[in-house]
This record gives structure tokens, sequence and C-alpha cells, in this order.
């Protein structure tokens, strides 16, 4: 007998309010079983894989790609007929986001029509890191598929490559639409990229919005015309964030000019050691290891303005944040207790923060509770800036690309390799003595890396 339930988006564990269903992984009429990732969400600060909390067959995908979707709203119905029968109701649904080389578990709440009558709502753990408790549910043996339906789910399910998934999100182009020319009749970057300028084409002809397709519009003495990209997701997050942060803290920005010929010298001598032979070694992380330095000399500088109570809270901890440039737009993930670190473990963190963050896996976990960040604007070809203060922080650090110029040594013109520090910090907590000793505390290691040991 047929028992349709519907499965609510779920509060991924950060307490946000809406997500993008970004790639369907199911459609109507296939078979699902506990845990099965069945859908692909972009959050504010992530992109998370929801797994099928009950088995059975998809009667109907009840939200499109694309769409913003608010927490608590059913996005799919699941017949679950007679499939769980002797089975114990699962209590909560488990997300799983992906790193390198782990999984991550998050738990979410059921809602209260997935509660056993009369039973009191158990609070769960929604913390990235959480798993699904060992008495919480009980996963029954998969069910075998015909093989002829294995071979051809992949094709039926516009079968494609996270890049190409990407693309086409970007583009707004919906895969279950696309015959795929690829291998086993997969979706190419090619077969996007064909259908992207077909939408135009129509666009152009008849103007058209819908959802999160860009909409290209023929302006008057404009042959190119213009396009509308919806902001949403990471993106969305990130412009509300940085206008809060610019008219609540009161920023002041320093600026540093610095010798950095010794540091890109031990940066050179440390990548011969052997301890350094599997990292990256660059000079971010002797600028991170300053910068770490300088907090504990000045630990103000860690701390955040609780508006609430009109309190300054003092973090003795350092979750580092680097800023990066990401497709999905900007990301702040930080290493945790970073302070904590010695200087391989710093250098490996480093390298598999930026790795995860640019192939879109940073967790909700990985992007909170940072305390102080460096954003390096050299990366870009850029000498200084006045960069913005992550929300909550006090503090952030620019370094500027490292560039010969000629610099004056025991009186005397020479050519040196220098660098522009920026430094914007909260005014409302530190003051202009205090942010000028921590940037040039932060110059002077830089300019003389053995300071670093003898101020550790």
């Amino acid at each position: 007998m047929a028992e349709l339930k519907e499965f609510r988006l779920p509060d991924v564990g950060e307490g946000l309010t809406e997500a993008d269903i970004v790639a369907w992984r199911v459609k109507p009429g296939d078979q699902v079983e506990v845990n099965q990732i069945i859908v692909e969400i972009e959050t504010a600060k992530a992109v998370v894989e929801l797994p099928s909390p009950w088995d059975g067959t998809v009667a109907r995908l009840l939200a499109e790609e694309g769409q913003t979707v608010d927490v608590g709203t059913p996005i799919i119905a699941i017949d679950v007929g007679d499939a769980e029968a002797g089975v114990p109701t699962v209590p909560a649904v488990a997300t799983t986001a992906k790193t390198d080389d782990s999984e991550r578990s998050v738990v979410s709440p059921p809602s209260a029509a997935d509660q056993p009558p009369g039973a009191a709502p158990e609070r769960q753990a929604v913390l990235v890191g959480y798993g699904v408790r060992a008495s919480s549910t009980t996963r029954r043996p998969r069910k075998a598929r015909p093989a002829a339906a294995a071979e051809q789910a992949p094709a039926a399910r516009g079968l494609a490559k996270p890049p190409v998934r990407r693309l086409a999100k970007d583009l707004g182009i919906s895969l279950a639409e696309l015959a795929g020319t690829g291998p086993g009749g997969s979706i190419t970057r090619d077969d996007v990229q064909r259908a992207a300028g077909a939408a135009t084409d129509r666009s152009e002809k008849e103007p058209v919005e819908n959802g999160s397709r860009p909409v290209t519009l023929a302006a008057a003495g404009s042959p190119g015309g213009e396009e509308r990209l919806p902001v949403r997701g990471v993106r969305r997050h990130m412009a509300a964030a940085m206008v809060s942060s610019a008219f609540t803290a009161p920023h002041v920005t320093e600026f540093l000019q610095v010798d950095v010929t010794g540091t890109m010298a031990a940066v050179r001598r440390v990548r011969e050691l052997p301890e350094y032979a599997d990292v990256r070694v660059s000079p971010l992380l002797f600028v991170a290891r300053a910068l770490l330095i300088a907090v504990r000399r000045h630990p103000l500088v860690n701390s955040s303005w609780d508006a609430g109570t009109q309190e300054i809270v003092i973090k003795h901890y350092v979750n580092l944040g680097i800023a990066v440039a990401a497709e999905r737009g900007l990301l702040v993930p930080n290493i945790k207790n970073a302070g904590e670190l010695s200087l391989p473990e710093l250098a490996a963190s480093l390298h598999e923060l930026a790795v995860t963050a640019r192939a879109g896996r940073a967790t909700p976990a990985d992007l909170a509770g940072g305390t102080i960040t460096i954003t390096n604007v050299g990366v870009f070809g850029v000498d200084a800036g006045t960069p913005i203060l992550t929300p909550g922080e006090a503090a952030i650090l620019a370094f500027g690309q490292v560039r010969d110029a000629p610099w004056v040594v025991d009186g005397q013109l020479a050519v040196r390799q220098v660098s522009t520090l920026s430094l914007s910090f909260d005014h409302r907590i530190i003051d202009g003595e205090l942010g000028s000793a921590v940037l040039r505390d932060v110059g002077a290691m830089l300019e003389d890396p053995t300071r670093m040991l003898a101020w550790s």
C-alpha cells in the first residue's frame, strides 16, 4: 500500500534559514535506500550532500535545481509503502560533507511527522563533526538492482563530473534536460556551453527571468546586451557579512612597507629541509607564523566585541582565518588552534585549507569560529588594500605582493625584495598604539625571521 512521506529541508547545523538546490541525484521512479545521497544543496557557507531518511521509491521532486528553499520546506516525496515494516523510524538525517581524505557527518533533527506517536521529541546534535549515534538508526542491507537498470542509471540521471555540474549551475542550465555526448552518455562542458548558447539566443528574442539562470537582455546601443546574475548562497552571505561589518565596526587601516628579503631567503632554505618535503612552503607560512606570535604578544588583537553586554571578549586560542577566492565566492575557512601547531603542521594546514576551499569542499565547521584573518592580496599582483573585517573579529592582515624595489641598507641604496602589510582593525577594541605595535611586530619578524625564534 502506497505511503508517501515528504522530506523537509533540514538545518544542516549552523542555524541557517534557507539553501539552494544544486543538483538532484535521483528522479521520480528511482528506488532509494536509507543514507543514499539524494540531493546536493548549497547553504550560505558550504555545499552539502543530503541522504535519504527512508527506503522507498521517489514519487515527486518538490523543488527544482537552482531554487532557493526555506528550511522546513518539503523538497522530495518518497513512497515508503511497506518498506519500513519492522524497521525503526529513522530519528535523524545525516548529511555528509566531503573533505580531501575523509567524510564528516551532520545530523539534522527530523520533522514532527517522523516522530513515533506520543514520543517526546529528542534534541539531536547538529554540528558538523557529530555523527548519528550508534543507537539512533538501523540500516537495512542494500537491495540488489538489475544490471540493466544500473547500466542505464548514469545517463538517465544527468551524469556529469563536479566541475561540469558547477559550470551548469553558474550558467543556469538544468542537467536533467541535456543529452550527454560523453562516455556512457555523460554530460561534458561542451554540452553545457552549447545549451547555454541556445538559452542566450532564446532570451534575446524573448527575455525571461527564470530562477538562478543569468538573464541576458539586449540593451539599446549595446550589441553585447546585459547579464543579470542572481546573488545566492555564498555570494549573498559574503555580501551581507561585508555590509554588516563595514557599517557596524569602525574600521581603521594602517600600512607598513617591509624589506622581506630575509623571509624570502628563509622560505628557500626551509623548502630544502626533509621535514618539509611533503608540504608547500610559501611566504604566507611565515606571515601566518609572525601574526600568531604577535597575537601572543598582544592578546587584545585576537578578540571580539559583544554588543549585547558591551564587553570585549578576548580569545585565548587562535582560529586563524585565511581568505580564499573560490569559484563560489570569497570564503574564509580557518585553522583551528593554529597557535598550537608546529611550523610543518601549520604549513600542511594552510595547504589543505586552500585546496579544500577552492574545490568547494569547505564545511560550515571549517568556516565558523575564526578569531583573526589573513588575506593574501599579493597573489593578485596587488601591493596593498584596506580589507574589511571578518564579522566577529577585531583585526585582519593583508599581505601584498613581493617585488624588487630600491631600499636603503646601511646607508647604501640596494635592490631588495619588498612587501606592504595592511592591518585593518576595530577601533572600539584596538587603538592606534596597539594596532601599530602589532603591525610593527609582524613587519620586524618578516624583516628578520630570527625574531620569530626570539619572541616565540
